[in-house]
């Protein structure tokens, strides 16, 4: 197909990123805890600056890179399409990292001519056309793209485009490039791959089609699905792996015969319980490439029902966080606890692998810090005099808060990080009160007593607001680690006592937002990998915990620490939260609240025993969106029977960004509920992938449909009915078949409605109902409910009764209805 204006260049090869460690003398940072940073100002753009990066802008910012002798192509790797409009190498850097690397794409010209094209970087790149210089960007900024147009001299046939490129990685870094055609001779896309344009073809098809049989494992054998099956055998490997906070990679060879439509890869019961991302390599015929797919593992089934007993949950949980969590502090402080030679001997391994980390301040280190902490100051005595003394030098060393100096790039801006580091402050220092603290310089009596007053304002701030990331499942167990270490450990008896009724409210929130034990709401920031997965989040080990619901996961941020809270430490939490996570009775609870600063969230959450949907009401309706999912819902007792609706930020799946496929919205949609109805309404720009979709896990459910206007699905005595502003269309193929309903357009609509007890025919017939346009509202009639007006000020009307979340509190207030 002929280059079209606008169109972008997407087969590229690309060689193997060269990385360096950027150092700039150690300094102090200016800043504060900033519990705003997503809402962010300007498509993402986060208003923080670290001392690499100005040091970064003065060296490269508007200076073109020197031009280099064009590379060897020899030890490339090929990146196929994929959905995506630009070559992202984006990633997760713990520490200041330059990279430095060489791309190319190819355009085959029908004659020759000058072509005009755009160019794009976030940080500076040199093009080179034909082995020439012909424009250069260094625009240097961090994580936003910036463009630039350039005129090239084509030859007629194929045109080796190539990029000399490098970037600042800071954390989680947005590495991408970009070639748009403008205008020029007729030409079109060409490959700059060795192999013949008939294998790489085929190749594509094969992967675009390629998918795991299941999106969750309970024992079963994983089983890679080729729809498109290869025309010839593949060799082929897969590395296995978490996401960028875990721990631990599986790797195995494996081989894909000549029309073969599934391979065996594994039995799940070998791996993690986790969500699991698998990094497909093919090789046809000297063709190399790769795809990324994802799904839950889940040991459900292997550890059957929960112990009756709270004492006897806790043993259970600690036991087996120690034998089967992943090998982090928190395992470590679970291995001391349980305190055998062999899990002593464990516990020593898991910290000498996890010291590194926090000795050279990387990115979330605090999150390894404070277990250690714990482990230290607890069982110290068991640990051998060598690691004892690496950890305290490395406690003396580390960086606490950015007023310290230092060269990392360490997130001080958002509230769990900022309550980790001052937490780890206050501890550190009451440890070692008359040892000095390198970085500040204090002795640790002073230093304790600085972190105890940033925790006093921390926990104002907290009291008054609580969280910016609101109902978050990755990110509530990291305030929930600092919550507990405080309350089991902190000298302050005032502190002790706030911590405990922080840890009650959170674990309250999370009951109320819960159905049958699994959180069910809007969240503030979610991932894929939190979203996917159900049985392995580490919320749903709390519920199985506290309530009797639900299963571990392996990857865990506070659990231990509850569990010993519980035990150990004098924490009780009310009897009564079980009830309301695991609702049974015969009426509806409606819950709304408020959360963050001035209540910029405001939250309604309506459950029955068979259905659940929560929601975030008047929430930034059509700005730009990060990593915010505004309606979740779930039907029946089956955990993954769930549904979510988004507007995606890429068209990669199980890419890196915020917001990516599934997390978070590139336009945050207009959201409004009442009771178990919900219009979802787009309106996003032209710049942004073309379709709005819905998770919707066809084997989950019972039983479902699809027609012209929407679909159903049931799932136990739970029913949900979906109305489109156009035609779903689910995905038969690909990373996420038979588990995603997209519909057409940045512009578009759906309705939710869940209800019990009903066959799904008759439901979908009853409640699949458009939504109208009056004056300056929404407006269904809805069988049960009547005429329900969604205002466009954020406020709903329905049965005799008004929803205004401007009256919503920070306390929350709950009512139930009848059904």
């Amino acid at each position: 197909m002929n280059l079209r204006s606008g169109d972008t260049l997407t087969y590229w090869q690309v060689l193997p990123l060269v990385e360096e460690a950027y150092d700039v003398a150690d300094t102090t940072m200016e800043g504060e805890m900033d519990s705003t940073f997503f809402l962010t100002k300007e498509k993402n753009w986060i208003p923080h600056t670290y001392p690499c990066r100005t040091a970064y802008i003065a060296e490269r910012r508007d200076r073109s890179l020197e031009p280099q002798p064009l590379p060897d192509w020899r030890q490339a790797r090929n990146v196929l399409p994929m959905g995506s409009p630009w070559l992202d190498l984006s990633g997760f850097w713990f520490r200041p990292t330059r990279i430095r690397g060489w791309a190319r794409t190819s355009i085959r010209a029908e004659q020759a001519g000058i072509a005009r094209l755009r160019l794009g970087i976030c940080g500076a790149t040199r093009i080179y056309v034909n082995g020439q210089s012909a424009g250069w960007l260094s625009p240097a900024t961090r994580n936003a793209m910036d463009e630039t147009e350039i005129e090239a001299e084509l030859q007629a046939g194929d045109n080796d485009i190539v990029f000399q490129f490098e970037d600042l990685c800071e954390r989680d870094a947005v590495i991408r490039l970009s070639l748009t055609w403008l205008s020029g001779p007729t030409a079109h896309a060409g490959y700059p791959f060795e192999a013949a344009a008939e294998t790489v073809s085929d190749v594509e098809r094969v992967l675009e089609a390629m998918h795991l049989d299941r999106a969750v494992y309970d024992g079963e054998e994983i089983e890679l699905v080729c729809p498109h099956p290869f025309t010839r055998r593949v060799a082929a490997r897969v590395e296995i792996a978490g996401h960028f906070m875990s721990h631990g990679k599986r790797q195995m060879a494996f081989e894909i015969p000549a029309g073969a439509e599934r391979v065996r890869l594994c039995p799940s019961c070998e791996l993690p319980a986790d969500y699991r991302y698998f990094d497909i390599t093919v090789d046809c015929g000297g063709f190399t490439t790769a795809l990324r797919l994802g799904a839950e593992i889940t040991h459900r089934s292997a550890l059957g029902a929960p112990v009756e007993t709270l004492a006897g949950r806790i043993e259970e949980t600690l036991g087996w966080i120690a034998t089967n969590a992943e090998s982090d502090t928190e395992r470590a402080l679970a291995c001391l606890d349980e305190g055998s030679e062999a899990m002593l001997a464990t516990a020593e391994r898991i910290i000498e692998a996890e010291l590194p980390a926090i000795e050279q301040c990387y990115d979330c280190a605090d999150f390894s810090l404070v277990p250690l902490l714990w482990a230290r100051i607890q069982h110290g005595h068991r640990l051998s005099p060598a690691l004892l003394a690496r950890i305290d030098a490395a406690i003396l060393d580390y960086r606490y808060w950015m007023d310290e100096p230092g060269n990392d790039v360490q997130w001080y801006f958002s509230e769990n990080h900022a309550l980790l580091f001052h937490t780890a402050c206050y501890l550190a220092g009451h440890l070692h009160p008359e040892s000095r603290f390198r970085r500040s310089g204090r002795i640790g009596a002073e230093q304790s007593e600085t972190g105890r007053q940033r925790l006093m304002e921390w926990f104002d701030h907290f009291e008054r607001a609580e969280m910016a990331e609101f109902n978050s499942a990755p990110y509530f167990p990291i305030d929930l680690k600092g919550f507990t270490a405080i309350h089991a450990l902190g000298p302050d008896d005032t502190l002790r006592e706030r911590a405990a009724r922080a840890i009650e409210r959170l674990v309250t929130v999370v009951a109320n937002a819960a159905h049958q034990g699994f959180l069910t709401g809007a969240q503030g920031r979610s991932y894929q990998h939190s979203l996917c997965a159900a049985d392995t989040l580490e919320l749903t080990g709390l519920a199985r915990l506290l309530w009797r619901k639900g299963s571990f996961g392996s990857h865990v941020h506070c659990l231990a620490q509850l569990a010993l809270c519980l035990r150990d430490h004098g924490l009780a939490l009310p009897e009564s939260l079980g009830q309301r996570a695991c609702w049974q009775g015969d009426e509806g609870q409606e819950w709304v609240y408020q959360q963050g600063e001035n209540g910029f969230a405001r939250l309604y959450h309506y459950k029955t025993r068979d259905t659940a949907m929560g929601s975030a009401a008047r929430y930034r309706w059509f700005e730009w969106g990060y990593q915010e999912t505004l309606i979740q819902a779930r039907i029946g007792t089956e955990p993954h029977a769930q549904v979510w609706i988004n507007h995606p930020g890429e068209r990669v799946q199980a890419g890196f960004g915020r917001p990516s496929f599934w997390g978070g919205s590139a336009s945050i949609p207009r959201v409004q509920q009442y009771r178990s109805l919900a219009i979802v309404v787009f309106e996003g720009h032209a710049s942004q992938p073309d379709f709005t979709h819905c998770w919707f896990p066809t084997p989950a459910f019972d039983e479902w449909r699809l027609n012209e206007r929407g679909a159903v699905a049931r799932s136990g005595h739970g029913v949900l009915a979906l109305t489109t502003s156009a035609a779903p269309k689910l995905m038969q193929r690909g990373a996420s078949a038979h588990h995603e309903l997209r519909v057409p357009g940045q512009r578009s609509w759906w309705v939710v409605r869940l209800g019990r007890d009903t066959p799904a025919e008759e439901f979908l017939a009853r409640h699949q109902i458009d939504p109208v346009r009056e004056q300056q509202a929404w407006v269904v009639e809805d069988p049960e409910y009547g005429r329900v007006l969604f205002h466009d000020d954020g406020r709903v009307e329905a049965e005799g009764r008004l929803i205004d979340p401007a009256a919503f509190v920070l306390t929350g207030h709950c009512e139930f209805l009848s059904e």
